[in-house]
């Protein structure tokens, strides 16, 4: 065994014990172009330690978008604005630079059902997670049971803890299943207690005059709710038809 090959497995034993598994995918390409292009040591050093921090970027990436427990994983890139209505790309675009998210406000995406909403929280979703910021997706309806039984099992201070924790709360389909007291309440007191702290993503069928009914009927806790969640937040409508039924053949379709 060549002198090079055994000093190759020393640098990748150290590596593997340094944790650095950039340096040690890279050490031996790199060593080869330093050789041709007669790069200095501080030059060669300096391009194995990048390719450490791009591959130390990339797994922190990685882990953010697993911890984030998207449904599924949509893309701005995937989404079809000239087929949208109510919906500005640009302002989409601006809200993907993740300002609002540090400054801790809000944005909410309201419309009727299959116009978007959650292809477009997912994928502000993973921008975010791509600037290394901590996400969490949550449909309302598990995120309220989720709730309802820590609470049950005296662990409610801890799950409220850790959803505090994440820079962004995505809430997605608000609307579709509606709680009783005792459940929004619950939800009420974690996105109030993330008020100007914490940013919120919210996404919803109804009007906001309707949310009253999902929060068991409660027009004071919903008021005040809409009231924080307001005060600095973005409110994007959405309209038209579900995507869905747009892709589905009409009966005049069907008889060609």
């Amino acid at each position: 065994m060549s002198r090079e090959v055994v000093v190759a497995e020393l640098i990748r034993g150290q590596a593997r014990q340094l944790k650095m598994p950039g340096l040690a995918r890279s050490f031996e390409v790199l060593s080869r172009k330093a050789r041709e292009d007669k790069w200095n040591h501080e030059d060669y050093l300096k391009e194995v330690l990048d390719m450490e921090l791009v591959s130390r970027a990339d797994s922190a990436m990685k882990n953010r978008i697993q911890q984030a427990r998207f449904p599924d994983l949509r893309t701005l890139e995937k989404f079809d604005f000239t087929k949208s209505d109510g919906i500005d790309a640009q302002q989409i675009a601006t809200l993907a630079k993740g300002d609002w998210i540090t400054r801790g406000h809000n944005v909410i995406f309201a419309g009727p059902i299959g116009t978007g909403k959650t292809h477009l929280a997912t994928a502000l979703g993973l921008e975010a997670c791509k600037q290394l910021k901590h996400v969490r997706f949550w449909r309302a309806a598990d995120l309220v049971q989720t709730l309802i039984e820590a609470r049950d099992e005296r662990d409610l201070t801890r799950l409220q803890r850790r959803l505090q924790q994440v820079d962004l709360l995505i809430v997605d389909e608000l609307g579709f299943v509606p709680f009783d007291r005792a459940g929004g309440e619950l939800l009420f007191n974690l996105l109030a207690h993330r008020h100007e702290r914490r940013a919120v993503l919210i996404t919803t069928n109804l009007a906001f005059s309707e949310w009253p009914k999902v929060f068991g009927g409660d027009e004071k806790l919903t008021t005040a709710l809409l009231d924080r969640l307001a005060e600095h937040a973005t409110v994007i409508t959405t309209k038209g038809k579900s995507f869905r039924s747009r892709r589905q053949p009409d009966d005049g379709d069907k008889k060609k």
